[in-house]
């Protein structure tokens, strides 16, 4: 017999009524009816009842061990009485009846408690990481995240990409986040950087002749922490095509996550490939945000004109000296009580705006504070403008147009959530297409890259020298599953001449390019296919499918809301001959001393 398991804890059935079994796992819950000691050992694969009689020679033994031990348990395989079984456990029809118990290792004192649901602290769960994933969700969780790894490396292979590595160590860009740097012993006071994403490398291999690439890559990004982001690390399905346009993109990336979303959606919907389309501009508008949640059905609509020549003076005044004016439905909240108008009028003050405008629609007459300002035509030209009818409102948002998108956006959130018109148990994906090549900076007041400045530009070389730049969009896309931007990609310039055109638009010179991009300035000089690609992040797919909303709940060893690993010890402290091996001194700021 094997010395610690014939069977998981998952296996016996029925069927092994009478056989003898050896069990291995950890002690999850146990429970003294006084002539009987019942144990739930527990291993990875599942739970399995085991039962010890008071007169067995291992009772005591069995009895004294503590919650989370690792025992092995040997015994007979008893069959259930009907009024005993539990249908809720795979092995409810059996249990174990222990001959013999070994201790192979005796569990501390519990700062988590595993066998129960309950809420502790963030820091307490990850300086005790290795308890926290043993909890029952916790442990389905990775699980989850390794099928969905193994299901997208099937599907992405099954499309003929190829699956390749790329550095780890690599030099640091000017664009994009903070780097990670890593000192290098052998050449003294040069650093590598952690990738960022394998940007250029994967446009390496398209150049090296590689048809179809794909990786589920690492990045690292020394920024804050957020719900949807990881402190400094991440994974990303990094893909990228050669002789590929944005539709050939979207038609080999769209399969991958319709189905993979599909399988582990848990009966939830999930919206049809082809997936919708929104302009960006389009989704600014209508959305509030680059990043819809198509969950909402409410939509925002832009009134400026409507109310360039209006009597309602406030939006009149306002749209003379630029503002805009945007109208946000409110489907269904005519009939809420005044105190619901009031609170949400806070709610726009406490996110910065003066007020909330609004009207109602009965099926008789329109009512508001706005309403005496208008005739009984506009109130039916604002109703066919919006899509409003009895029984709904529409909510007003005034201001410069960056502020109105913004706020307009919140509120439309808000609206959705309050009126309960967000579908909880649905992915709704879409496409956010057309970003604009460059954006004005505000503090400095020149022209920068606005997404991707590999990115080519709509137009190419004849759009960067006769358009605006403002004017000009981008071959750039991103991809959003209920309002969560899954990833970011684009056609790339794979052209020289175009390449330093773009630079020189947002304030580069020739020698800057060649300084900081001179490996793929090379590349492109020696014959470049057309090609493209994108990078879905693992991260947020499954949160997503995991229905968690912060992603630290499904990574195994995250780092904590200050980028600390508190179960190692990182980052620390290293030894003084390590410091001068890299030829390194550390001078500390006054705070930190």
């Amino acid at each position: 017999m094997h010395p610690y398991r014939t069977h998981t804890c998952a296996d016996l059935r029925a069927s092994h009524v009478g056989q003898e079994v050896k069990l291995s796992g950890w002690v999850h819950r146990k429970r003294d009816h006084g002539n009987l000691l019942f144990v739930d050992l527990r291993d990875h694969f599942g739970m399995t009842q085991c039962v010890v009689e008071k007169d067995a020679p291992d009772f005591e033994k069995l009895e004294g061990v503590r919650l989370e031990s690792v025992v092995t348990l040997t015994g007979t395989v008893l069959a259930r009485t009907p009024e005993t079984c539990n249908k809720n456990m795979a092995t409810g029809d059996i249990e174990l009846s222990v001959a013999a118990v070994h201790i192979e290792s005796e569990a501390a004192p519990l700062p988590i408690q595993v066998n129960a649901d309950h809420e502790f602290p963030e820091d307490t769960r990850l300086r005790y990481r290795f308890l926290d994933l043993r909890r029952e969700k916790m442990h389905a969780n990775i699980v989850l995240r390794s099928q969905i790894i193994s299901r997208i490396r099937a599907l992405m292979t099954g499309q003929g990409f190829l699956e390749i590595q790329t550095p780890i160590l690599t030099a640091s860009s000017p664009e994009g986040a903070r780097d990670f740097l890593v000192p290098s012993r052998l050449h003294p006071g040069k650093f590598y950087a952690l990738p960022q994403a394998p940007q250029q490398f994967k446009q390496l291999l398209m150049i090296s002749g590689f048809d179809k690439y794909f990786q589920i890559a690492p990045c690292f990004r020394d920024e804050d922490a957020r719900a949807d982001r990881s402190p400094g690390e991440f994974y990303q399905l990094d893909i990228e095509m050669s002789f590929a346009t944005q539709e050939d993109v979207f038609t080999a990336i769209e399969p991958v996550l319709h189905q993979v979303f599909e399988e582990f959606a848990n009966g939830r919907r999930v919206s049809p490939a082809p997936f919708k389309r929104i302009a960006y501009r389009d989704a600014m508008v209508t959305y509030g945000n680059d990043k819809p949640d198509l969950r909402n059905p409410l939509l925002i609509y832009d009134l400026s004109d409507f109310f360039a020549d209006s009597k309602v003076a406030i939006f009149a005044d306002n749209v003379a000296k630029g503002q805009v004016v945007r109208a946000i439905q409110g489907k269904g909240a005519a009939a809420k009580p005044r105190s619901f108008f009031e609170k949400l009028n806070t709610h726009a003050q406490e996110l910065g705006a003066p007020g909330l405008g609004y009207v109602t629609f009965t099926d008789t007459e329109a009512k508001g504070p706005l309403v005496k300002f208008m005739s009984e035509d506009e109130i039916d030209q604002l109703k066919a403008r919006t899509g409003c009818g009895a029984g709904d409102a529409v909510f007003f948002v005034c201001n410069v147009e960056a502020e109105a998108t913004k706020l307009s956006g919140l509120l439309r959130t808000k609206l959705g959530q309050e009126l309960e018109l967000i579908d909880e148990n649905a992915f709704e994906f879409c496409w956010v297409v057309d970003f604009p090549m460059f954006e004005m900076n505000e503090e400095t007041g020149q022209v920068d890259f606005s997404h991707n400045p590999f990115s080519m530009p709509q137009g190419g070389l004849e759009a960067l020298n006769t358009k605006d730049p403002l004017d000009i969009l981008a071959y750039q896309y991103d991809i959003v599953c209920n309002g969560i931007e899954l990833c970011s990609g684009a056609i790339r310039n794979h052209l020289p001449e175009i390449m330093y055109k773009a630079f020189s638009l947002a304030g580069y010179s020739q020698e800057d390019v060649e300084r900081e991009f001179g490996g793929m300035l090379s590349a492109f000089k020696f014959g470049a296919p057309p090609h493209g690609g994108c990078a879905p992040g693992i991260d947020r797919i499954v949160m997503l499918l995991a229905g968690e909303p912060n992603l630290r709940e499904i990574v195994a060893f995250p780092l904590n809301q200050k980028a600390e690993d508190l179960l190692l010890g990182a980052p620390g402290n290293v030894r003084e001959r390590q410091l001068e091996e890299l030829h390194i001194r550390v001078k500390l700021p006054p705070a930190a001393k």
